[in-house]
């Protein structure tokens, strides 16, 4: 199936049925789930040529065995094929989780003598992490998105940027950094927009990369990684995969192909209440700031609609109160669940420069009175009490009680009583 953006089909569409040639010719409706981590080798010549393609990246022979899990598995391919479907890639390599993916890329370019990386802050709390402490044998340069092309060395081996940026939601030209990077390979975590809002590769980039366990899976109960990019970039990765053993599990699989099934659907309404509540919130006088790309003044290069799709369904509000004032909303929220991760079905809250940019260095960390909202798919109005009523009780416990806060707070006290 042609990627999204050279075919008459729809990406909803697209979205569906990717990933499904074969299913219903096999007599079933929906991909069967094979556990198996061995697979039966018709001769000794046929089964060492299968093990050696498959160690070394290639792809499934027609007639050759899969030989063992960890080298090729159904499930995990055809997710795969979707993915890199949605995303306009020759195709995609599935991992444990998206860390497992993220050193697999560092793994790759290091083994490849090209061990330095470029990269441009803010990223993920884990992603900053790895490349600062150099576990995985790659040195790094931060720089912002103008300073790209001056960093780049002989020895340059990848581009690594966020957009928007975790946790306060920072666009980044994607085009632009491909021009700056020349040929160097630019990686994109696209985890906060998914395909559904952006498609890096349509802009230069070479590797797309995602936490699975977030928008693709949707629900929070499954866990993985994925990297979309090039046939190069996919034997070099599978490579890697099959020597180190960060493969995906079946059953995992299977719950992420089925959740790229429903990805636009959720998408696209968790960020139509995202945007209500962004704009709902914006002025408000608890609040410095609130971080969401489709209001006044954060678009500055206007991207969104020609990069990204839409603003998506994180927002990250910077309390007036500083970090104790962030501290008690988070802790005050009821409806809104306050624990990591984002992109399901239900609404989270986390203070990042707590939890997931807790290693990041001081000069880069996060702003302490900054709080992310993951929104999901409760109501609108639900969401806007609970919120209402935890800034109102992030208020100075010795403060007189604001009264605008306290009867915006009243809608969604007297749910609770009722």
């Amino acid at each position: 199936m042609k990627p999204h953006s050279d075919s008459a089909v729809h990406f909803d569409t697209l979205a569906v049925h990717g990933g499904m040639a074969g299913v219903r010719e096999s007599g079933s409706h929906v991909p069967t789930i094979d556990l198996s981590t061995t697979n039966p080798l018709s001769d000794v010549l046929t089964g060492g040529d299968s093990y050696e393609n498959l160690a070394t990246g290639g792809d499934l022979a027609p007639g050759a065995s899969a030989v063992y899990q960890r080298l090729w598995q159904p499930g995990v391919a055809r997710f795969e094929e979707s993915l890199a479907v949605l995303e306009g890639t020759d195709g995609a390599v599935a991992f444990a989780t998206g860390m497992a993916a993220l050193a697999a890329c560092l793994l790759a370019t290091a083994a490849a003598g090209k061990p330095h990386v470029v990269a441009v802050r803010p990223l993920y709390g884990g992603t900053d992490h790895v490349l600062a402490t150099g576990l995985l044998g790659t040195t790094v340069s931060w720089v912002d998105a103008a300073g790209i092309a001056a960093a780049i060395t002989p020895t340059t081996g990848l581009v690594v940027i966020e957009t928007p940026a975790n946790p306060t939601l920072e666009l980044v030209d994607i085009a632009a950094v491909s021009r700056a990077a020349g040929d160097v390979p630019v990686l994109v975590d696209n985890t906060f927009a998914s395909p559904v809002l952006q498609q890096p590769a349509l802009h230069g980039a070479t590797l797309v990369l995602h936490s699975a366990t977030k928008y693709l899976g949707g629900h929070g109960d499954v866990m993985g990684g994925v990297v979309a990019t090039t046939t190069e970039w996919v034997v070099r990765l599978r490579q890697v995969r099959a020597l180190t053993g960060g493969l995906l599990n079946p059953f995992a699989g299977y719950l992420l192909h089925r959740g790229l099934r429903t990805l636009p659907v959720r998408v696209r309404a968790q960020q139509d209440t995202a945007r209500q509540l962004a704009e709902l919130l914006d002025g408000h006088p608890a609040l410095n700031r609130v971080h969401y790309p489709s209001l006044p003044g954060q678009d500055p290069q206007g991207l969104l609609g020609r990069q990204l799709h839409g603003p998506g369904s994180l927002i990250a509000i910077e309390l007036a109160g500083g970090y104790d004032a962030a501290a008690r909303f988070t802790e005050a929220c009821r409806l809104i669940t306050h624990a990591v991760s984002l992109g399901g079905v239900d609404s989270l809250v986390q203070h990042p420069a707590s939890l997931t940019h807790r290693p990041v260095e001081a000069s880069a960390k996060p702003n302490a009175a900054v709080v992310r909202l993951s929104i999901g798919l409760e109501h609108v109005d639900d969401l806007a009490a609970d919120i209402l009523q935890a800034l109102a009780a992030a208020q100075e416990p010795d403060e007189p009680l604001d009264e605008e806060l306290v009867r915006a707070a009243e809608p969604f006290a007297q749910q609770q009583h009722a």
